[in-house]
């Protein structure tokens, strides 16, 4: 073989290897790095909003269950053992069912992830669907799960367990 067609095997060779760093670079397979995490703090505000408006709604619907049966609140006692931890079970359930239902309404979007524009998506970043919803929803009914959102990157176990991510839509360019 003569120099110069070592020196263009070589060349042609090199544009392969070069070819195939690339493409391994892009990571086919792994399609949600194409997409940025919703930070931390965009988390938290997510959370307070969300959970702000739970809480008004569910003042406003026992205002108006007082209004209409005066006498549908006489039998809760506080006094009474169980009912803090039952009170916290139904809440917790009906906060566990009104997060799937908005999720599920609007797409992964709640009105603090719309306010911080954010969004839950699965990990080949299409669109949650109920099923995603509502086992986000009941995923974070379990203790100590909103800890489980401080730490780089952001992974809370409503993520993980349910093979969701929330992004940041600004800087993923929707």
């Amino acid at each position: 073989m003569s120099e110069q067609e070592e020196k263009s095997l070589f060349n042609y060779q090199n544009q392969i290897v070069i070819m195939e760093s690339k493409v391994e670079s892009q990571d086919i397979l792994f399609p949600e790095d194409r997409y940025v995490r919703a930070e931390a703090g965009k988390r938290f505000i997510n959370y307070l909003v969300d959970l702000i408006v739970f809480y008004v709604l569910v003042i406003i619907v026992g205002f108006i269950i007082g209004y209409m049966n005066p006498s549908a609140f006489d039998e809760i006692d506080d006094s009474s053992t169980g009912f803090g931890l039952l009170d916290r079970l139904i809440f917790l359930v009906i906060y566990a069912l009104y997060m799937g239902t908005v999720e599920g309404l609007f797409k992964g979007k709640s009105l603090g992830k719309m306010i911080t524009r954010t969004k839950a998506v699965k990990l080949d970043g299409s669109p949650i669907g109920w099923s995603e919803a509502f086992s986000r929803g009941f995923s974070r009914a379990v203790p100590f799960c909103v800890f489980s959102a401080f730490g780089s990157p952001c992974n809370p176990w409503q993520d993980s367990w349910t093979s969701t991510m929330v992004i940041d839509e600004g800087k993923s360019g929707m």
